[in-house]
Formats: structure tokens, sequence, C-alpha cells
């Protein structure tokens, strides 16, 4: 029972029956929740009165020692502000709203000659998003098809300023790219190819096949033989995508069903996207048992998946009903992001119906898939616990590797496996600086001192103590790592992932003892996949750093371009290659850069390509 509720219920009942926001926090101050309302006093209230609370907002009440508020103008900056202060401060019983490393999108830019590619950062920045994806590979699998069905660039290059500067490649060859990059394609057909494939990302294929049927007709009229060809082959390839798609209801349907499901221990949405009657992509989120579904909750993550409205179709159909209040609320707010008319509801009967329990299954199986991939991880760690003799199941596994590339680039990878996945956020590396000569064994010393170090000090992740250690190495790894737990008063279970003639993991050994894991298939996968994570998180990083100091290395040959000069203008072209095509101007523009120095990196790379030509 929470002994702070009569005051919590006084403060509740003096706040204004205005539009706002509010954020409960625990007794060290933390914010546990945020939530908003059109009416602060009553909705506050209701958590701290008599009402019966769903279980999850009840633990959540019972931690509630204070609560602030901030009042808005309207419903809609109370509906902004809750998913900007969501996102900032990522409270433990709220859903954890996308951020910019979830879910992919494909980006369309606001260029001349617009970029598709892919992304998992939303930025303001008047491009049109599409998605989410579900992964990356089904957003690539998307970017590949459009661009190949209307012959867009593959390549890095960007229009207009690249235009004229290298050679076509081999894919304007093959049809494969209309080849802006020659100069003899308008802004007017490129952007009318590139609406085309907007068109198809927003599942609307019906249009996008007609519009390239009139070009086609276009083309043939004007005798552009070659062209109307390319565009008779992107109508075959758009038609057989239409058939790939599932049809799901009538032609014009413009919708998407969104499912929310709900059990003791997890969370989970579903989003369904028809458009033209087909059914177009499908979305899946996961969220921890702590995260509460409610009215409130599920506003905020319908006003933050559909963002700037790029992805916004005409209807939105919920499986779980909200007040007609947040449903005219959200209608308002979806309408002004598309330009036209977004309702939502729930429906009771027909065939919206049914797409909204087609999303409820999905919902429900993406639950019972992860329980499933869980439960068969649980099994593996208990055995890899008795395997090995452990005193508990590990929750936290990190797995470290030694990548040396010469000398100069050695390089400690630290991956980490918790909660059945690797937590690619906890990842670090360390720079290895053990001496003139490569030394494995201090190598691997120095990361681990280093690593162990920040255990308790509470910075991030660091501070967590891991249950096991796992060194890419044998006997000498494990004897090194342990003197240094030794110093240092730490004690974790530590053991060495030995490999065969075959670099393949065939054992771990405690420094003494050898334990053959090869006949677990369950454990062999696991500690084969953290071993080859770990080597190739140290060789990707060392390659970087080999690869960064061999450009400014090459640029500081330069006669006025040191390493603060180099860093700036790598920063601003990005490549060396784009960089060797700059001109006067472009190199001017970067900060830090004379008109000497302009010159002398132009003349640079000017006498290189003309070497290239001899």
């Amino acid at each position: 029972m929470n002994d702070r509720l009569p005051y919590l219920r006084k403060k509740a009942s003096e706040l204004p029956l205005s539009p706002g926001v509010y954020m409960m926090r625990d007794e060290k101050g933390v914010i546990i929740y945020i939530g908003k309302s059109r009416a602060l006093r009553n909705r506050v209230s209701s958590y701290f009165v008599g009402l019966q609370h769903s279980a999850k907002t009840a633990r959540m009440v019972d931690r509630v020692r204070d609560f602030e508020t901030v009042l808005c103008d309207t419903e809609i900056e109370a509906l902004t502000l809750e998913n900007i202060l969501i996102k900032k401060h990522a409270p433990k019983y709220n859903i954890k709203l996308k951020d910019a490393k979830s879910y992919p999108y494909i980006k369309v830019t606001r260029n001349a000659y617009p970029q598709l590619l892919v992304t998992r950062e939303r930025k303001p920045d008047g491009a049109r998003y599409y998605g989410p994806y579900s992964g990356t590979s089904t957003a690539y699998d998307a970017l590949d098809t459009v661009k190949r069905i209307f012959s867009l660039p593959t390549c890095k290059r960007v229009f207009p300023r690249d235009i004229g500067k290298e050679r076509p490649c081999i894919y304007k060859e093959m049809n494969r790219c209309l080849a802006p990059c020659t100069g003899e394609v308008s802004e007017k057909e490129f952007r009318r190819r590139v609406d085309a494939a907007m068109a198809v990302l927003r599942g609307e294929i019906r249009s996008a096949v007609s519009e390239v049927e009139d070009a086609m007709m276009r083309a043939a009229e004007e005798e552009r033989f070659e062209e109307a060809a390319a565009l008779r082959d992107s109508i075959t390839a758009l038609k057989k995508l239409r058939e790939k798609q599932k049809v799901i209801t009538d032609a014009d349907t413009d919708t998407d069903a969104v499912a929310f499901y709900t059990d003791a221990s997890l969370s989970a949405v579903a989003i369904l996207s028809i458009r033209s009657g087909q059914m177009t992509n499908k979305t899946e989120f996961l969220f921890s048992g702590d995260e509460i579904i409610d009215e409130d909750s599920i506003a905020a993550f319908l006003s933050d998946h559909y963002g700037d409205g790029a992805s916004l179709p005409r209807e939105i159909l919920l499986s779980e009903a909200i007040s007609p209040e947040e449903a005219s609320l959200l209608s308002t707010h979806f309408s002004s992001l598309l330009g036209r008319k977004v309702t939502l509801r729930t429906p009771k009967k027909g065939k919206a119906k049914s797409l909204c329990d087609m999303a409820l299954a999905n919902a429900k199986e993406k639950i019972d898939a992860y329980r499933r991939d869980a439960e068969k991880e649980d099994r593996n760690l208990i055995l890899l616990t008795e395997m090995l003799s452990l005193e508990i199941v590990p929750d936290r596994i990190e797995a470290y590797d030694i990548s040396n590339i010469g000398d100069e680039f050695i390089t400690a990878s630290m991956v980490v496996y918790q909660n059945g996945s690797l937590q690619k956020s906890d990842y670090r590396t360390f720079r290895v600086r053990v001496g003139e000569t490569r030394d494995d064994y201090a190598s691997m010393r120095e990361a681990l001192s280093r690593r162990l170090s920040h255990i308790g000090d509470g910075e991030s992740s660091l501070g967590i103590s891991p249950d096991l250690i796992l060194l890419d190495g044998g006997r000498g790894q494990v004897a090194a790592v342990r003197a240094v737990m030794e110093e240092m008063g730490v004690q974790i279970a530590l053991f060495g992932m030995v490999k065969d003639d075959f670099h393949k993991t065939r054992a771990l050994t405690d420094g003494e003892n050898e334990i053959g894991i090869a006949r677990e298939p369950g454990v062999y996968a696991l500690i084969y996949r953290l071993q080859e994570e770990a080597h190739r998180v140290a060789y990707s990083r060392s390659q970087n750093a080999k690869r960064k100091t061999m450009k400014h290395s090459s640029l500081e040959k330069i006669a006025g371009i040191g390493p603060v000069k180099a860093k700036a203008l790598l920063s601003a072209f990005g490549t060396l290659k784009r960089l060797s095509v700059a001109d006067r101007d472009e190199l001017l523009s970067v900060r830090g850069i004379t008109p000497a120095d302009a010159e002398a990196v132009y003349h640079y790379f000017e006498s290189k390509r003309k070497e290239t030509e001899i």
C-alpha cells in the first residue's frame, strides 16, 4: 500500500482542468511513468482514488511518491510533448517508443535528384520516410526492388554535384540504371521515376503501373524506343510484385489494422498495412511486462509510429477501443499531417473486424514466438551452467577477442549476451597499447583490467558485473586474465573458447580442464555465435582505425595539410573518392581550408588522375 496516497490525492485535486503532461516519480526522484490528458485533474486523480487498476498500473501507482505536470495550450501540444518526454526519459512503465536505433525506414531526400536510402533515424528534415520495416533485410529488399524496377542509381553519387565527374558504371550497359551521371537525364524524368517508386513504397502499385504505362506510351510516340522498352520491363516487374502481395479486401482500401495484445508478462503490437486491397507490410513490436498498455499509451504509440505522416493511411482500425475524445484528437492530428481526412475506429463486425482479428493473432504469435525462443535459450543456459559447474545460471555473459593488424592497430572487443539476446548497446572496444610488439596475453590483460575497473561505479552498463566471461583463446589467455582478476579482488566465472584446426570452437577451458561442447548443438551454437560476434566487432574496429589513419596520412602528404585539416576535409566529403573529385569552390567551403590549401588539394588529386590516365 502506498503511504503517500493522501498527499498525492490532495495534490492531484488541486490541478487545473487543463490539457497537459504528467510525470510520476519514485522515491529516488526517477521518472517512472509519463502520460497526457485533456483534463489533468481528472486523469491524475484517477490513479490515487479507489478505482480498479490493472496489475501493471497498480504496480506503478504503488511506487509513485510524487508527480509533476506541464500545462499545455491544446491536447495536440500535450500529445507531442508526451512523445518527446517519453523518448528523453524512457520511463520504466511506459511503452518504449521508437528511437533512432530501433526500426529501419526508407528515406527519400528532398534533393533535385532525390536519393533513396535505408536509415534508422527519422529527422524533421522535409524528407519522406516509409516504414517502419520489421528489420533491415526487409527494408533493403523493398529498396532494392523499387530501385531495380525504376532503374534508379544504387551508387553513392550525389546529383547534380557528381554529373559528368566519372564514367557511367556497368549498370548503365545492363539497363539497370538510367545513369543520371551522364547528364542526359532531366530532373523532371528522374523525379517522375522517384515519384513512381514512392507510390510503390506506399503500396499504391496500381497507380504506379498506370503512371509508368503513360510514360511508356509517350516514349514510344516520341520514338525513344530504348526508354520505352525499359519502362515496359518496369511494368512487368510491378505486376509481378502486385501478384505476390496477399489480397485482403476491396481494391480501394487504404487501411492499417492495429492490434494490442497483452498478458501477465509481455505485450505486443502488430500493424497490418493494406493498400489498394493488398497487404503490403506487417510490423510488430514487443514490450516488456512492466510497460502499461492503456488508452494513453496507445495514443502515444500511434502518434510516434506515424511520425511525420509519410506512412499514414486514410483509416486506422484498432482492435482495442479508445474513447471518442482520444480518437477525435488523433484523427485531427493525423489529418493535419496527411492533408486529408484520417479516421480511427474499432470495428465490431465485417471485413474490418476480420482485419483486426488477423492483426491480433499476429501480435499474440509475436509473444508466443518470443517465449519459444526464450525457453530454448534458457535450456541452453541451464545446460551450459551444468557443463561448467557454475553456481548460478548466467544472466549476463561477456565475450572478448583481440584483433591485430600489425603492431599499431590492436583492438579488444567486448560483446554482451543478456536476456536471451545480444545487447549491442552494451558492446565496447578497447584500443590496446601494450608496447611495441604484439602480445595477445598482455593485450587481453590490459583490456580486462580496464573493463573490470568499472564494476560497481554506476557508469552505464560497464558498472554491471557479468556472471560469466568468455575469452577467445586457451589456457594462456585464461591465466593472464585470472591473474588480473586476483589482483583486483574480482570473482567471476572465467573460461577460454578453444578453437580447432579449422577455427571452430571445440571446447571451453578454465585454464586447466577442457569441457567439450560439440556434442551439445544448442550450447555449441550459443558459444560459436558469441565467439564470432566478438571477432567481428574487434576486426571491424581495428580495420576502421587503420583505414582512418591511412586516409589521414595520405592527405597529410599535401603541402599545408596537417591532421586537423585532413580530418575536416574527410568529415566534409565523407570519403577520399568524393574528396578527389571536388572542385576548388567545394574545397574552400570546408571550414579552416584556405585558398592555398584548396589549390594544393585540387592539384594533388588532379595529378593523381593524370597518372591513372597515363
